[in-house]
């Protein structure tokens, strides 16, 4: 059967129950996701001095066809970007700058450094996202950054992410799309802290400082992220949830939720709604905890179904900015990006298609019902609308787009040794 004549059966069954199938997919189009550069050469950068990954990051895999300039990451970029359906953005990070071969400290940092991935977001209609990298540096090396007991290492940090917010606020303006700068920092003990309260007090001070100046917020948006433990600070994180919820709400910045940094068996979707009646705008790091390991491809799980739900169902679309945030080099590592991305549209697709007898029930009381509607609805033909929208956008529907991946495996990946 064609694909379009699957999409006119599914879209009869979808129309049985009230859905509307064309303001779904109309829906669908306008949500961007922010594509995470670090997946496409190992979270590795473009700087030209040293420092280990580290603050509990880990890249684990040697699969061929790293990126390893600039200009092959943003070839990779636009092989994974063909194989997605809609127009999205990209999140950078700052040691992806090109420093023209010349030593920048991140504390010297400036627009001019992106010159390059400006030009090409333009070119390619993409929005920009922005980090302030606090890790992979001597200024890093014993696990704290902004919260660090040394004055001058707390500023040469809160320099560097200034400096990232004044570089997020020149891509808004450029691209005439608004820019996301989150601040997340590995800030944390290995071990038992004696003293919990002094880190959390340098921190909140080192972010008034680096908040201090005012930037339009058609420009630039200030987010901050918390996280539960790393690789190296198991028993203490300074930036926790709490730390930042209040952060975010006191000082009106954005708080970002990673679906890698909370236990286990914590899913960010029940947090959603909980944080968005005081904060007016969220930042998702979408990704895959395993066990205690966060940072794996992102697939079509309850957790990935249940947050894209919440999205939709209130009315967020507007007001959450979806961005991805894994790295594995197991497997192709373009791929990674195309498989994580069409996942998040895929599972968007399926809460815009929820049907409104589930919502409806609820409200009736109706409790039965609605567990029925929802039963029922798992196995509604949201496939079938899925490869209608693919091939309707111009890529590849199915596991069709594997084809090409494979082939630029072979004519441009496996060549880079």
């Amino acid at each position: 059967m064609s694909i379009e004549k699957s999409h006119f059966l599914a879209r009869e069954r979808y129309a049985q129950l009230g859905v509307n199938v064309d303001r779904a997919l109309k829906t669908l189009a306008q949500i961007p996701v922010s594509l995470h550069c670090w997946q496409g050469d190992d979270v590795g950068g473009f700087e030209n001095f040293g420092g280990t990954l580290g603050g509990g990051l880990v890249a684990t895999g040697n699969h061929p066809g790293k990126a390893r300039t600039p200009d092959e990451l943003r070839a990779d970029l636009e092989q994974a970007y063909a194989l997605i359906p809609g127009k999205h953005r990209l999140n950078l990070h700052a040691f992806y700058g090109e420093f023209g071969g010349q030593k920048v400290d991140r504390d010297e940092i400036e627009p001019k450094h992106f010159a390059n991935w400006i030009g090409w977001a333009k070119k390619n209609g993409l929005g920009l996202d922005y980090n302030p990298t606090c890790f992979s540096h001597p200024n890093a090396a014993d696990g704290f950054t902004l919260a660090h007991a040394n004055k001058d290492i707390r500023k040469f940090w809160i320099e560097h992410c200034r400096r990232s917010r004044e570089i997020g606020a020149a891509m808004g303006k450029a691209l005439g799309k608004t820019c996301v700068t989150n601040v997340w920092i590995p800030d944390g003990m290995k071990d038992t802290p004696a003293d919990r309260n002094a880190p959390r007090a340098r921190l909140a001070e080192s972010l008034d400082a680096i908040f201090q100046r005012p930037i339009s917020p058609k420009l630039n948006l200030d987010a901050v992220e918390p996280k539960l433990f790393g690789i190296g600070s198991e028993s203490y994180v300074a930036g926790s949830h709490e730390f930042y919820l209040g952060y975010a709400v006191s000082r009106k910045k954005l708080l970002t939720l990673d679906a890698g940094h909370y236990h286990p068996t914590e899913s960010i979707a029940d947090k959603i709604s909980s944080v968005m009646q005081y904060l007016p705008e969220i930042l998702l790091h979408v990704s895959r905890g395993v066990r205690w390991d966060s940072d794996h491809v992102v697939i079509l799980n309850d957790d990935l179904l249940a947050i894209a739900r919440e999205i939709v169902a209130n009315g967020y679309a507007d007001r959450v900015h979806i961005g991805l945030d894994y790295f594995d080099a197991s497997i192709n590592r373009v791929a990674a990006w195309t498989i994580g991305t069409r996942n998040m549209l895929r599972a968007l697709l399926i809460a815009l298609l929820e049907p409104p007898a589930i919502k409806a029930a609820e409200a009736q009381g109706d409790f039965t019902t609605r567990l029925a509607m929802q039963e029922e609805a798992k196995t509604l033909p949201f496939g079938a609308v899925w490869d209608y929208y693919c091939e309707s956008r111009g890529v590849p529907a199915g596991e069709n787009w594997l084809t090409e991946m494979k082939n630029y495996e072979t004519k441009v990946l496996s060549k880079r040794g």
